[in-house]
């Protein structure tokens, strides 16, 4: 599930109070579950089987390190829109925008995430707004996004 944590989705075409957060909520909270879950067996077989070496014992350790680390890249993504801009955080990169760089979000059905189309003619995915777990909070969120983005749009000819 995305939620704003600074102000509610908007209703009947309002746009959210600034700043706000979108975020895959249900996403993270499982990732970072079964990733603390994993973390905890794995480091607990390692350090009670009694026939491991220290070498076994902290390849095992390192393997929970690595496997817990790797879910935690995999619920990083959000979206912070400010007064300023936009910024998106993926699973390893972060990119900064101003307003003016957002031409349209989009969310069509079978997306996997919103995407940006940018007005240098790219489009960037925006993995903090996805409807895997949570559909209808995803369809609010890039509504949302939306709005701000056509509220804070300069004026086009």
């Amino acid at each position: 599930m995305s939620s704003p944590s600074a102000s509610p989705a908007p209703s009947a075409g309002r746009t959210p109070g600034l700043p706000v957060t979108f975020r895959p909520t249900r996403t993270r909270v499982v990732l970072l579950g079964v990733g603390t879950v994993m973390f905890a067996v794995i480091a607990f077989v390692g350090l009670t089987l009694e026939r491991l070496s220290p070498g076994e014992r902290t390849s095992f350790l390192f393997t929970a390190v690595l496997f817990l680390g790797v879910l935690w890249l995999l619920s990083r993504p959000k979206v912070v829109a400010d007064e300023a801009g936009v910024t998106v955080v993926n699973i390893t990169r972060v990119r900064r925008l101003e307003w003016a760089e957002i031409l349209r979000v989009n969310l069509r059905p079978g997306d996997p995430w919103v995407f940006l189309d940018l007005s240098d003619g790219s489009s960037l995915p925006v993995l903090g707004i996805q409807p895997g777990i949570a559909r209808e909070q995803a369809i609010s969120d890039a509504r949302a996004l939306r709005a701000l983005a056509e509220a804070h749009a300069p004026a086009r000819p």
